[in-house]
């Protein structure tokens, strides 16, 4: 199955509530690629890359979070990088 990278902006109560370090952990045990990173505006960005049924999961996990409110993702397809982790951008 062919890996896609979807690049994802995180709209609701996403920033200071431990979204991007769950979404590191939660993408690393699935073996996905990217990144996620905090904005001024109040949103998170982030892109992932694997198996498209294995970024559901991610989402899932991330919805599963007590603190986390995600009211809605604005998401764009992108051409596939050469990665090899996932990591929190400052």
């Amino acid at each position: 199955m062919a890996d896609v990278r979807k690049h994802m902006i995180f709209h609701g109560r996403v920033q200071g509530v431990g979204f991007r370090y769950t979404a590191k952990y939660l993408a690393r045990s699935m073996n996905l690629t990217g990144w996620v990173k905090n904005e001024y505006d109040g949103t998170v960005v982030m892109e992932v890359q694997g198996r498209e049924a294995m970024i559901f999961e991610l989402m899932k996990g991330l919805n599963r979070n007590q603190f986390i409110q995600i009211d809605w993702i604005d998401t764009e397809e992108k051409e596939t990088e050469t990665e090899s982790s996932f990591e929190v951008k400052y």
